[in-house]
């Protein structure tokens, strides 16, 4: 079996596969990271000991979910990992994203990552909870 994390050029995603890392250990399997983002996944400074990765660079593809599911499938997967974004109850609701479309039609339990709260306290944009600006004076 194999857990599959989505992932792309954001802080969210990079929550995420250092997550899926974390998961696939847990479950003592490989983990398969499907990179949307236009940049190649660096694994750095990420310890990934004990976990064979295979990464798939899938950026610029015109239906993100469908390729993630294709994967879980193909792979026979026993977990999804995502990175989630907070957002206001407003945002929830107008706003579609990639992360609502995995949770709603992946054929497998989805782990939903957020980026812990203080690492958004401490964001060099200064942004509250669901995107909002700061305002100060």
């Amino acid at each position: 079996m194999t857990v599959v994390v989505a992932v792309s050029d954001n802080r969210e995603s990079r929550n995420a596969f250092i997550q899926a890392i974390a998961e696939a250990r847990l479950l003592g399997t490989d983990l398969v990271a499907v990179n949307l983002g236009a940049k190649a996944l660096s694994t750095g400074d990420t310890d990934v000991s004990g976990v064979e990765i295979t990464v798939l660079d899938k950026g610029g593809s015109s239906d993100a979910a469908d390729i993630v599911i294709d994967e879980i499938l193909a792979r026979k997967a026993e977990r999804l990992v995502i990175g989630v974004k907070r957002r206001t109850p407003v945002g929830k609701v107008l706003l579609g994203s990639l992360s609502q479309k995995l949770l709603l039609s992946s054929p497998v339990p989805v782990l939903a990552v957020k980026t812990p709260e203080e690492e958004l306290q401490s964001s060099a944009l200064s942004e509250m909870p669901g995107g909002i600006p700061r305002v100060t004076g």
